[in-house]
């Protein structure tokens, strides 16, 4: 069981965006900009070309909804997409606030305080429809 299952399953604790049967959104506990969004699907598979085609439209639907949210929350120009999957052997789509494309420099994570990641999961769940 992946880092990413255990999160979703609530055996750790996270900083849970939004949620349903299939797909899990939680900030990035190192992220790249603040707002740094993870999204996975709740089913364990390691590279996203794997998924079936019904469960990568789905995670690819969900991301969407979370990224409206994360825009309206988060004050940005666009939210950046990647799909990168080398740390955690589950797949799983960044979705980072950008104000420039320097923004998105994955070699420049850094940590924020608790209280600021706990608000911002607030304001992009509030958000999420």
């Amino acid at each position: 069981m992946t880092i990413f299952s255990k999160i979703a399953a609530g055996e750790i604790p996270s900083y849970r965006v939004a949620e349903d049967e299939n797909f899990f959104a939680f900030l990035d506990i190192n992220p790249v900009a603040p707002g740094h969004t993870l999204v996975i699907p709740k089913k364990e598979v390691n590279y996203m070309f794997d998924l079936d085609p019904q469960d990568y439209q789905g995670l690819w639907n969900f991301a969407r909804r979370v990224a409206i949210a994360l825009r309206q929350a988060v004050p940005c120009k666009r939210v950046g997409v990647a799909v990168i999957g080398l740390e955690v052997p589950h797949c799983h789509i960044h979705l980072v606030p950008l104000n420039q494309e320097g923004d998105m420099d994955f070699s420049h994570k850094t940590t924020l305080p608790e209280e600021q990641m706990r608000q911002l999961a607030a304001d992009i769940a509030a958000r999420f429809e």
